[in-house]
């Protein structure tokens, strides 16, 4: 089977033009400005949204609790020597990686959404805002992502992309909005995120190629940008820090790529996407969204068992399978693009079959 390539897609009024707008005045939702920059530029800074004592905290205590989780796998496995307790969520992983490379791999693929994140992702003052941006029918992306964005580490060093390029062709006729969110003030120096404004108009998908130095990722080129998305380069990229307690929202259209990671912490942030539950979400058929709000249900409560049950790692295999530790990553989008670039993630790709599926993917 051949994955789709680029196409002539284009759906530009869904990307530039808010849906229809909530009558009911509800807490935390954006003003006519902030939407309007939103649909007009691409994306969104939103400072001090979040009650960080309430709702990212009790997400940051969560994250300890999985690294601690990923040490003792490590460790028991022989990787490491030593699990460094004494050291603090914003260095932890750094030292367990000093040990064995791709640790902070292994920290993101261990476990199932924690229940802090899970709270967060469904915190009725942020659905109020996706409300406004996607419609009154809400469900979660089935692609989530905790970023162990550690120092000088290429791995989490996410090149220039478009989010639609590692779903299928679906989520090109769909928004789907990401809330980027870090746990500790993003700056340049420890690696926040840069975007393109306004490159998202034309409401398609450029060409990507595979694969960014040593990782997985797709990569697309300046050159594309500007060709086929109509954006200056040399005016058009913004540089977004988020202090803590805020978030940067952006859509599957708009190019997008982090800075290395200067600093000596690491960067921890989560990203969290929804859509209309009325499309397809575009994740090959492997996995389905979680609803999250219905209109016509407005005391709708959330199923999470279908979400739980595809992709739940089982803890005794993780002690038993070897193989679990690896730090390879493939996945059906480095069929869809070229493959200019050859690594070991590559390399296991072309020794899979034509039924690949997401059983390596870092975002269960």
């Amino acid at each position: 089977m051949e994955w789709p390539r680029e196409t002539d897609q284009a759906y530009p009024e869904l990307f530039t033009k808010p849906p229809p707008q909530p009558i009911e005045k509800k807490q935390g939702q954006l003003t006519y400005k902030q939407l309007e920059q939103f649909f007009s530029e691409g994306y969104l800074i939103v400072d001090n949204f979040f009650d960080i004592e309430k709702d990212l905290e009790p997400c940051k205590k969560a994250i300890e609790k999985e690294v601690d989780y990923c040490a003792n796998i490590l460790y028991e496995n022989g990787k490491v020597k030593n699990k460094y307790e004494d050291r603090g969520l914003f260095e932890r992983l750094t030292c367990l990686g000093k040990e064995y490379p791709g640790a902070n791999l292994v920290a993101r693929k261990l476990r199932n959404l924690p229940q802090a994140l899970r709270l967060l992702w469904t915190n009725e003052k942020l659905l109020n805002v996706v409300e406004q941006i996607v419609g009154p029918d809400i469900q979660g992306h089935p692609v989530w992502a905790l970023r162990t964005k550690t120092p000088q580490n290429e791995a989490t060093t996410v090149p220039w992309h478009q989010d639609s390029a590692f779903l299928d062709n679906d989520s090109y006729k769909v928004l789907q909005l990401t809330a980027w969110i870090p746990f500790l003030d993003a700056t340049e120096e420890n690696g926040c995120m840069q975007v393109v404004r306004r490159a998202h108009r034309k409401g398609k998908v450029a060409t990507h190629q595979c694969c960014a130095g040593n990782t997985w990722y797709v990569i697309l080129e300046e050159e594309e940008i500007e060709r086929t998305l109509g954006a200056n380069m040399k005016k058009d990229v913004v540089t977004c820090p988020v202090p803590y307690g805020g978030m940067l929202l952006f859509s599957n259209l708009l190019p997008h790529q982090s800075l290395l990671n200067q600093s000596d912490k690491i960067r921890w942030s989560v990203d969290f996407r929804w859509q209309t539950s009325k499309e397809k979400v575009g994740f090959w058929g492997l996995k389905p969204g979680v609803q999250m709000r219905m209109s016509n249900k407005p005391d709708f409560t959330i199923d999470w068992s279908e979400f739980d049950a595809i992709n739940r790692y089982n803890v005794m295999a993780q002690h038993e399978n070897e193989n679990y530790l690896e730090t390879v990553v493939t996945g059906p989008w480095m069929k869809k693009w070229e493959l200019i670039h050859h690594n070991h993630h590559v390399n296991a790709l072309l020794k899979q079959n034509e039924q690949d599926s997401y059983d390596n993917i870092v975002n269960p």
